[in-house]
């Protein structure tokens, strides 16, 4: 990722987000969230370079300031709550992704982050539909952005996106943990039988008292 377009549109495939230029200056471009209006993803070029500005957790900023030096102390902003990433090549997609989602997360109650919650709570040997992810972080009707944010899973260790299946049992096509193949023996190592791409619910899903 190195370009500002790129940055920009992928801002924007988070839920609720919107495209602003607010100081009559086309060089800054702003991705805020509804309904509260902040900005979590400033786009700017500063001597030759596009950069990112992000809200960062302090308990992650020094560290991502110390892998990349191309991540420095917020321009022109709070520097203890925001780096600027600038993107000269250096840091790895996955990684500014990463960067992006966190500050997303921290500008917002949002969605993807009662989702994450929710599917750290499916314990080892059961799997949850989309459906009963969305119910879980409070809205059974999000099911899509459910699939949005388990393919943006930025803590693969901690949020077993794996335990997550269609309404019929099905795993994923592609997953950013690297495809149905993976999942399937992410769900074995789980002691969960996966046969003909499909986990059977009535053994291995949540209940509904369990959700609750």
């Amino acid at each position: 990722m190195q370009t500002r377009e790129e940055a920009l549109s992928y801002g924007l495939t988070f839920p609720y987000t919107y495209q602003e230029a607010p100081f009559h200056d086309p060089n800054w471009q702003l991705i805020r969230v509804k309904p509260n209006k902040k900005a979590f993803l400033w786009a700017y070029e500063k001597d030759g370079r596009i950069c990112l500005n992000l809200k960062c957790n302090p308990e992650w900023r020094d560290f991502w300031r110390r892998t990349y030096e191309s991540v420095i102390p917020g321009y022109h902003q709070n520097k203890e709550h925001w780096n600027t990433v600038i993107l000269d090549g250096s840091i790895p997609d996955e990684d500014i992704k990463r960067m992006i989602a966190e500050s997303y997360d921290l500008v917002t109650d949002s969605p993807t982050k009662r989702i994450y919650e929710a599917v750290k709570r499916i314990p080892k040997g059961k799997v949850a539909t989309y459906g009963q992810v969305a119910a879980m972080a409070g809205n059974p009707k999000m099911s899509r952005a459910v699939g949005n944010a388990l393919h943006k899973n930025p803590d693969f260790e901690n949020i077993p996106c794996y335990r997550v299946v269609n309404s019929k049992g099905e795993l994923a096509g592609e997953y950013v943990f690297g495809g149905a193949w993976a999942q399937k023996e992410l769900l074995e190592a789980d002691g969960i039988e996966v046969q003909n791409g499909r986990v059977d619910l009535k053994k291995y899903g949540m209940t509904n008292a369990t959700i609750t």
